[in-house]
């Protein structure tokens, strides 16, 4: 959470007092660039109402006496343009120091908050990812974080013009008692006018800022799952769905212009209302002696001037509801708790390497209380080993690779290697020491290289020897460009086979001692599955790590590789021992791998 989070019971407010509320975040973040900014406006609004002196001195000094005189002084016209001139640029400089201020403090503050966001997300635990949607999770760190700043662009103009409005309506008073208490009862008129407005809109501005992250949420998810639709025909329906959703959000936005077209020509009409008013008992002034022409002119400008404050105040508070809104989700983000704390531990690496020892003990794992998957399951893994997991779908398998490599910490239990916990290791020293290659493959837009690589330091040799090992260097030799080619968006261009293949050398390239292999060649033609296992069971890819194998496995050629079987059923380990020995004395698990090896065969003579 950030040092300078809005309390929730400060956003359980109105929108106005709440949108307030995030602003003070901003401001205390960035007081010096908000310092600039703000009085680049009070310049601003200083300068504007200076034009209306300007403007009334002209009119008695300059605009009279030529009418009077019938010829005008060459000093008086440079006087009256010098005063324009330097007007007009001194109000320049108060709107470049204004509008650069508030971009700049906009901008670091939505990029601050991306970071933040980003860094909890990776703090949290893989259990608070599975609960939320993928497009809830890219809204919260694009569209609410704009939305949730976007008050700050209006908001140094606010407060330039509210200054802008003090020092107008105290000239107004200074140059006409009568007149300038005729103009300012325009004020209540216009001030009830904008309150009402900001009733009628505040719901659609929320509910559409709501909407927005719907559509990104559908939208991830159409796109996600293509091949889904594409292979079942879907096409239409989706399309549908995802219309419906836009549909809506259009015809919600559709209603706050329609509110906010509604008011905005009621907002413009009243203060040039006022101006009719003031003109009119203003010349009835001028006429009885009561005042002077300038002091009607400079009156009547001013009042022109004061609007606009009302308007641009408006305008910040027409920004609240979405602010408010895209706040509340980024800091529903920034305030989850569940993050995994860290010790200060390394797994200890053996004289010359070797693989590394998993003692899993009285493990005990459950998504919720009511729906337990893993319990008092105990087991041990030699360094050098191989061990194959072996259940049915839902027996815990892929949950117990998770816990393995700390993705999610158990309930119950512990999980050692070499005799350290995972819980007590420091940030990165389990990466360090344990891989895991998942059924399902992910590749970046990259090259074969950075892929593989993923950022290690580690040459080309090394990352040829990885391939070698995963049975990936031949078909890599053939591309055009060897390791430099680009795979495309998640490895398009690939086969699945040959995406998992990357995807364990990407594993293999950090000799790590110890390997998790999530039925990581399910997609790989057995015969190089096999030939991948022995180069993994023979050293690696620089033939001296013997690195400690811990399989999920299918195919009973890949199980009859490991040195041990654990039979898993019902979150518990039911038999262990040597493919052979548990084909002979246990006939569910007999009854398993046969069942999945005629499933094979069947999905490969289909083929």
């Amino acid at each position: 959470m950030t040092d300078t989070a809005v309390p929730p019971s400060r956003l359980g407010r109105g929108s106005t007092s709440a949108g307030f509320a995030v602003l003070w975040v901003a401001i205390k973040r960035e007081p010096w660039i908000f310092t600039l900014s703000t009085v680049g406006s009070l310049l601003f609004g200083a300068l504007t109402v200076a034009d209306a002196w300007v403007l009334g001195w002209a009119t008695d000094h300059v605009v009279l006496p030529a009418f009077r005189d019938g010829e005008i002084g060459a000093d008086m016209l440079w006087a009256v343009l010098a005063l324009f001139v330097g007007v007009a640029i001194l109000r320049a400089v108060g709107i470049v120091a204004r509008r650069l201020g508030a971009g700049i403090m906009q901008y670091r503050m939505q990029a601050r908050y991306r970071r933040d966001v980003t860094r909890r997300y990776l703090a949290l635990p893989m259990r608070w990812h599975q609960q939320h949607p993928t497009g809830e999770l890219l809204s919260n760190a694009n569209a609410d974080v704009e939305a949730a700043w976007g008050p700050i662009a209006p908001l140094p103009m606010a407060v330039g013009t509210l200054a802008m409005m003090v020092i107008a309506v105290g000239q107004m008073f200074f140059a006409d008692v009568v007149l300038a208490t005729v103009g300012l009862l325009v004020f209540p008129a216009v001030i009830a006018t904008n309150i009402v407005y900001q009733s009628r809109a505040q719901g659609w501005a929320t509910r559409a800022q709501q909407l927005r992250a719907e559509v990104s949420e559908i939208a991830h998810e159409s796109f996600d799952g293509a091949m889904v639709v594409k292979t079942l025909g879907r096409e239409v329906e989706e399309t549908e769905r995802f219309a419906r959703k836009a549909r809506e959000l259009r015809d919600v936005n559709i209603r706050v212009g329609r509110i906010r077209a509604a008011f905005d020509p009621v907002l413009a009409a009243l203060p040039n209302v006022g101006v009719l008013v003031v003109l009119a008992v203003g010349v009835q002034r001028v006429t009885s002696g009561a005042t002077d022409p300038g002091d009607v002119v400079t009156v009547a400008y001013l009042l022109t001037i004061v609007s606009f404050p009302i308007r641009s105040i408006g305008w910040l508070l027409g920004e609240f509801p979405r602010s408010v809104v895209g706040f509340r989700r980024v800091d529903a983000v920034l305030r989850a708790t569940g993050e995994m704390p860290y010790g200060e531990a390394v797994v200890p690496a053996p004289p010359g390497g070797g693989g590394a020892r998993l003692e899993v003990s009285d493990l005990a794992y459950a998504h919720t209380p009511a729906q337990p998957l893993l319990h008092d399951l105990s087991f041990t893994v030699d360094p050098g080993r191989t061990v194959a997991l072996v259940g049915a779908t839902a027996s815990g398998k892929s949950t117990l690779t998770t816990l393995l490599t700390r993705l999610v910490d158990p309930d119950g239990g512990a999980v050692l290697v070499d005799g350290v916990d995972v819980r007590d290791l420091a940030r990165g020293a389990l990466a360090d020491a344990v891989s895991i290659v998942p059924q399902t493959p992910f590749l970046f837009d990259d090259t074969v290289r950075g892929n593989v690589a993923l950022g290690a330091d580690v040459s080309d040799e090394e990352v040829w020897a990885a391939l070698r090992v995963a049975q990936a260097d031949g078909f890599v030799a053939a591309l055009p460009d060897g390791l430099s080619a680009r795979l495309g968006e998640r490895g398009t261009s690939l086969s699945g086979g040959q995406r998992q293949r990357l995807s364990l050398a990407r594993a293999l390239v950090r000799r790590p001692r110890l390997l998790i292999l999530d039925d990581a060649t399910s997609a790989v033609d057995p015969e190089v599955e096999a030939r991948i296992l022995a180069g993994l069971k023979n050293g690696g890819p620089d033939g001296r790590h013997d690195t400690t194998l811990v399989v999920v496995a299918y195919r009973k050629a890949t199980i009859g590789l490991a040195d041990e079987v654990l039979h898993l059923e019902d979150g518990r380990i039911a038999d262990r021992g040597t493919h052979r020995e548990l084909l002979d004395r246990s006939p569910a698990y007999a009854r398993l791998v046969n069942a999945y090896e005629q499933e094979r065969e069947t999905e490969e003579a289909a083929r």
